[in-house]
């Protein structure tokens, strides 16, 4: 089930320039959305943990968000 809240995800789309969404396709959105999300945190953990760190910093979520679009 979607964390992210599906009003959010319906206001995303609806900036990207959709008029209407079914509840369907506002729910993939959010699993994809998460799914993305997820990938990208555990990677930003494994670069600050590698660096001997406890603090994600805005650098790692950068390397990490090039690595998971590879």
């Amino acid at each position: 089930m979607a964390e992210i809240p599906l009003a959010v995800v319906l206001r995303i789309m609806k900036v990207a320039g959709a008029e209407r969404a079914n509840r369907k396709a506002v729910k993939m959105i959010a699993e994809k959305a998460e799914d993305y999300g997820s990938d990208v945190a555990r990677e930003a953990v494994s670069l600050t943990k590698r660096a001997e760190r406890k603090t994600i910093s805005a650098n790692d979520v950068k390397l990490a968000t090039e690595r998971v679009n590879r």
